[in-house]
């Protein structure tokens, strides 16, 4: 059935076809916690570790994808694993449309400056704040991996949201492309996770941790929610436009 025909056939059956556009039934998500207990990832201003804050998000987004009728699994890593060969195998395992991988950001060293917290010295940066999109093109689906980092991009910039700029820096580092300026997509390659993903694949930074303020706007309920229904959302929309 050509698009013309199509677009006839929805015209008269307008409910037939938003059922057509997008069965979420057979639409499993894989939401990748990201790091794992040998590996935290990023401390943050106050002292918590990525890993944390990734959880914590990962399973409302996945919570709340199950409640759109999405069959949607929040990943964590396996006991104290650090393979990202063996994590990426999973999800291959599950056989996902898409994965969403839960990160929480951080800054180059140079940036860190020191502070006292509760009676211990951590480290902050409160020169950058905002979240980041990344995208392989070594994926098998890179092409659906970059329209879904666009729909979350305008979602989350449509709740007000600021995406960061600074893994655009020129500097060792960062120095990544800027895919889409607009939308805060970066091109970041050699990510095995988005790399060795059959299926479209998406990594969110949420927010840069090191961040006194963003981190403490991170850790709240109604920020969680909010990134979570923009993760929502954007499957939904992306959903639409794969079948």
């Amino acid at each position: 059935m050509n698009s013309y025909v199509i677009a006839i056939f929805c015209f008269g059956l307008m409910a037939s076809c938003a059922a057509l556009a997008c069965e979420k039934s057979a639409f499993p998500v894989v939401i990748d916690v990201g790091h794992s207990a040998k590996a935290p990832g990023a401390r943050s201003a106050r002292g918590r570790w990525e890993i944390e804050f990734n959880r914590e998000l990962a399973f409302k987004v996945a919570e709340r994808l199950t409640t759109a009728g999405f069959p949607a699994s929040a990943l964590l890593a396996e006991g104290d694993s650090r393979s990202l060969v063996e994590r990426a195998a999973r999800v291959n395992r599950l056989h996902p449309r898409l994965l969403i991988s839960i990160h929480h950001d951080s800054v180059q060293p140079r940036y860190l400056e020191e502070w006292q917290f509760n009676g211990q010295t951590e480290r902050y940066c409160d020169r950058y704040a905002g979240w980041s999109l990344f995208v392989s093109m070594s994926n098998s689906e890179a092409k659906q991996s970059l329209r879904f980092a666009r729909l979350l991009g305008a979602s989350l910039l449509f709740r007000d949201l600021p995406f960061s700029k600074h893994h655009a820096e020129a500097i060792r580092g960062e120095n990544k492309t800027l895919i889409d300026s607009s939308l805060g997509v970066y091109q970041y390659d050699r990510l095995v996770i988005l790399r060795q993903t059959n299926a479209p694949a998406v990594l969110l930074e949420a927010a840069v941790i090191a961040n006194r303020d963003e981190e403490r706007l991170a850790s709240s309920i109604e920020r969680q929610a909010l990134v979570a229904d923009a993760i929502a959302g954007s499957v939904g929309k992306f959903c639409d436009g794969a079948n």
